[in-house]
């Protein structure tokens, strides 16, 4: 009786159910609509910025499509301030992925490479900066260095951002190291490296790439971070902030140029780093 209805019941799938070729057609068009979909409402923004980076603004504002062209690009850098701000900007995420970048690498290292007490919660601190809202950490930040009695300007900003681009970079790099094959360094180390020249030779290069992604990322989201900096700017600007403030008294498309030249040499960081991945990946099989 319970193999009868099992044998009712069973999936069609089971039976090899085939569907019938329109059935097929449907389900394709659909998914190539479905991703198409996708593809537009994640580019549309950036389309318009770029678009509007060659609008001809009537006004204070470019909100509106008035006309093709040149000028904005001919004088990318027209007005001081916006430039101050990308400047600061760029200075910040520098600094702040330097330090982080090394203070990260660290820990991943440590974590992966050695067994002790402690390490599973140092895992969740990694955690909670990238789990707890930006506006919590922007704020007890500030009240941290209102504390100290600390000046709030470009040097709370980079220790803001370091405190969370670590996390970022650690669970990275830890991610792209956790396969390593260990019994390298033991081998450099047995044919006489000492522990400083096993790292630079033999861990590190094997590494890089992981590295360069974390650094990636963490340069990224030091530039368009807008939450915590606002909380520990003080005075200074960085672009995100200038952008704001902009859209309440004069918004030229200079920023929008300026955004497009961002967004290029990021195209062409990650362009060049996938060139660079697939070089090392012909040099590792030769």
């Amino acid at each position: 009786m319970l193999s009868a209805h099992a044998e009712e019941g069973a999936s069609p799938i089971r039976k090899g159910f085939k569907p019938p070729p329109w059935l097929r057609r449907l389900g394709g068009w659909f998914l190539n609509g479905y991703a198409a979909f996708v593809i537009f409402y994640l580019l549309l923004p950036v389309a318009v910025i770029v678009a509007f980076s060659f609008n001809d603004p009537v006004g204070k504002f470019n909100f509106v499509w008035k006309g093709f062209s040149l000028e904005a690009w001919q004088d990318p850098w027209k007005y001081p301030a916006l430039v101050d701000a990308l400047v600061t900007s760029l200075k910040v995420a520098a600094l702040s992925t330097a330090v982080a970048l090394v203070l990260g690498t660290l820990v991943a290292i440590a974590l992966v490479r050695h067994r002790f007490r402690g390490s599973g919660g140092i895992d969740l601190f990694l955690v909670i900066p990238l789990t707890t809202p930006e506006i919590v950490l922007g704020s007890s930040l500030l009240t941290l260095f209102l504390d100290f009695s600390w000046n709030l300007g470009f040097g709370t900003i980079v220790i803001a951002h370091i405190m969370f681009e670590v996390s970022f970079i650690a669970l990275t790099v830890k991610a792209r190291i956790r396969g390593f094959d260990w019994s390298l360094e033991d081998a450099a180390m047995d044919l006489g490296a000492n522990p400083t020249r096993t790292f630079f030779k033999v861990t590190l290069p094997l590494i890089v790439p992981g590295i360069v992604a974390a650094a990636m990322l963490s340069f990224a989201l030091s530039l368009d971070d807008f939450i915590i900096t606002l909380f520990n700017a003080g005075s200074t600007s960085t672009y995100p902030l200038y952008v704001n403030n902009a859209a309440k008294t004069a918004l030229p498309p200079q920023i929008n140029v300026l955004a497009t030249m961002i967004l290029v040499a990021s195209l062409l960081l990650i362009g060049l780093s996938v060139l660079w991945q697939r070089w090392r990946t012909r040099g590792d099989l030769r």
